[in-house]
């Protein structure tokens, strides 16, 4: 009975572990699924690279000093709007059920 017992602690003890470093390793887990997603989500004034600007464009944050820093967001318009003449770039996105364009000008 002891023996199950300790077998039982063991098992939740380890799973608990797991949940816990799942959700706290800045390395791994839910916090480098969160850490991808906000570098392809910029707030106006980050400098962003572009992949595939043609097809299907996805901005990822870079360091403004960064040789690979293309754009600048400037303006978030909500759907329906155009970016203003003074952006050189825009890119269409929808986040929870809401679309929006980006506005970014060539760095």
């Amino acid at each position: 009975m002891l023996r199950s017992a300790v077998i039982v602690i063991a098992v939740f003890g380890a799973l608990g572990y797991w949940v816990w470093d799942y959700n706290t390793d800045p390395n791994g887990g839910k916090a480098k699924k969160e850490a991808e997603a906000a570098s392809h989500n910029p707030t106006i004034g980050d400098c962003v690279k572009v992949e595939d600007p043609q097809g299907s464009p996805v901005p990822t944050v870079v360091d403004c000093d960064s040789p690979e820093a293309e754009y600048k967001m400037g303006d978030l318009v909500v759907a329906g709007q155009q970016c203003g003449s003074e952006y050189d770039y825009g890119i269409k996105v929808t986040r929870r059920g809401r679309g929006s364009t980006m506005c970014f000008t060539k760095l």
